[in-house]
């Protein structure tokens, strides 16, 4: 398993083919999150940091900004072109490199700091914990951490979580609360110490294109179906934003969750 591909019944999930949707249309975890880390002992200057699964490198960027020597790693060059060139345009240097999280092939006790952002559950979840364990130094910090949307009773998300169940079927990652505490465990299994974890809710505002373009960019759309079908998809989101949901922005309410744990 790696951090872009996936299964379903469609087929391989590809995040490769939402590439320019991802860089355009998906937000990226709020500085808040590092704020919030820096007490933890993460994300200081001059740390060595690898983001797996860095996607178009929203978590290794801010990392960068704030003065972290920030290697991102994933399996995707089409992810790993669009952060290049997110980077040139933040004025910042991240090392990137093609690989995958449960065998990075970088040295071991290299890294300060391995983060993983809204990736952990594409992962064979025991080898990338160990494999994060080997890249670590003596106290170095283990972060996996969420952005999600959250599902409530009648808001847009409920209403376009619906909707691509009724274009996939295969689709299974609706309906959650953005709170994962199967993390902890993976983490203890690999000898991660001091484990801690934090969650803040912000509503994130969209357009309703941005929104629309949001959901093109996720596993369950254009990673998942063929164009013909994302096509169809986006233009019954549009017509339901539009009967549904007509103010602009949209106050899209999401959780930020973060676990950090220590080795010894």
């Amino acid at each position: 398993m790696t951090t872009a591909f996936g299964r379903t019944a469609f087929g391989r999930i590809a995040f490769g083919r939402t590439a320019s949707d991802y860089r355009a249309h998906r937000a990226g975890f709020p500085p808040a999150l590092l704020d919030r880390l820096k007490e933890h002992g993460v994300g200081l200057s001059g740390q060595r940091v690898l983001d797996l699964g860095t996607g178009t490198g929203t978590l290794a960027r801010q990392f960068a900004l704030r003065g972290c020597e920030v290697t991102g790693l994933d399996p995707s060059p089409e992810m790993l072109a669009q952060a290049e060139a997110l980077d040139g345009e933040a004025g910042v240097k991240v090392d990137y490199r093609q690989g995958h999280a449960e065998a990075t092939g970088l040295p071991g006790g290299a890294f300060e700091v391995v983060c993983a952002g809204q990736c952990w559950h594409w992962f064979d979840r025991p080898l990338a914990a160990r494999e994060a364990m080997r890249l670590l130094g003596k106290r170095g910090r283990m972060v996996i951490a969420h952005f999600d949307w959250l599902p409530l009773p009648g808001n847009v998300v409920e209403a376009t979580e619906a909707l691509i169940l009724e274009h996939n079927p295969a689709w299974g990652n609706g309906g959650g609360n953005g709170i994962y505490p199967r993390w902890f465990d993976d983490l203890a299994a690999a000898g991660f110490t001091g484990l801690e974890s934090f969650t803040f809710d912000i509503a994130q505002p969209y357009t309703h294109e941005g929104w629309r373009g949001r959901i093109r960019a996720s596993a369950g759309v254009a990673a998942s179906l063929n164009p013909e079908q994302v096509g169809r998809f986006d233009e019954a989101l549009k017509v339901l934003l539009k009967a549904r949901h007509p103010r602009e922005p949209l106050q899209v309410p999401h959780r930020v969750f973060a676990l950090v744990g220590t080795r010894p």
